[in-house]
């Protein structure tokens, strides 16, 4: 049993017991949180495919932490001009644990 849901923008596949990073959320860890953008459910046996959601389903997770990914430098540079810039970022995360996926 599966799921592909949407959020912050980006699509996650999601089964049952999985921990997945999600873009941030607002939500304290030990939370539970609900998916409801799900675009592609699954049982096993069937699939149903949204157009673009699938009705009366959703993903149940619980947050388990919030975190920052690794460093990503950002260095520009013009040629022969002396121009150089570098810049870092850490873009944050929500960690989930998905409890349920309900077709």
């Amino acid at each position: 049993m599966y799921a592909v849901f949407q959020t912050g923008g980006k699509q996650f596949r999601a089964e049952p017991g999985d921990r997945i990073r999600v873009p941030s959320l607002e939500a304290e860890p030990g939370e539970t949180i609900t998916f409801e953008r799900v675009l592609v459910a699954s049982n096993g046996s069937d699939v149903s495919i949204g157009a673009p959601l699938v009705d009366g389903a959703s993903v149940t997770a619980e947050v388990v932490r919030h975190g920052r990914d690794k460093k990503v430098v950002v260095f520009r540079r013009k040629r022969r001009k002396g121009y150089r810039r570098k810049k870092g970022h850490r873009q944050g995360f929500t960690e989930v644990r998905v409890s349920q996926v309900v077709l």
